[in-house]
């Protein structure tokens, strides 16, 4: 397995290709934060790291191409929204695979949100194989807002290849200061 240094980002395609639909137009704003000089937002994306995966490939293709980006990730960013759905499209495979096969710890970031004081409360808004491996404790996650500086903080924090910083719950979350210091928070 080569280095891992990428972040892979899923979502749930709401069954649409349109980007401004759905989760994916929330991936298409995080790849304007991290290609800007505006923003402190850096990270590199392990889906621009391997060959484009086209509409008409087969599902086994893409579920292929989805594990090498994997195999090459430090940690997953998880896009969730009240558009995310319990059981549909790829993000049930993309998280089992994952946590069960690859160990990648999770930075689960909802759509809506500024602060997260208790993940457990959104627990109706996870998808079934995120809920499961929270409820198994398999899952090593971080739940955060989906915004910017939380984002980057998470994203340079937490990988497979930190040794030093590594997640051991499921349910982990920041604490009010780490949000008063972002500026979500007064």
């Amino acid at each position: 397995m080569g280095y891992r240094n990428g972040t892979y980002v899923a979502f749930d395609g709401n069954g649409t290709t349109d980007p401004t639909k759905g989760d994916m137009k929330y991936y298409g704003l995080l790849q304007s934060w991290n290609a800007s000089n505006k923003f402190e937002l850096t990270f590199s994306d392990s889906h621009k790291k391997t060959y484009q995966v086209k509409d008409s490939s087969t599902k086994r293709t893409l579920q292929a191409r989805l594990l090498e980006r994997m195999r090459n990730s430090k940690n997953m960013l998880l896009i969730i929204s009240d558009e995310t759905n319990w059981d549909r499209g790829m993000l049930n495979f993309e998280i089992e695979k994952a946590v069960d096969y690859y160990e990648i710890p999770l930075i689960v970031a909802y759509t809506g949100y500024s602060y997260i004081p208790n993940p457990g409360a959104l627990a109706h808004k996870w998808p079934k194989a995120l809920y499961e491996r929270i409820i198994n404790q398999t899952a090593k996650c971080i739940h955060i807002p989906f915004k910017q500086k939380a984002i980057s903080a998470a994203v340079s924090q937490f990988g497979v290849n930190n040794k030093d910083d590594q997640l051991t719950s499921p349910l982990s979350y920041y604490n009010e200061s780490a949000y008063i210091r972002w500026g979500y928070k007064s």
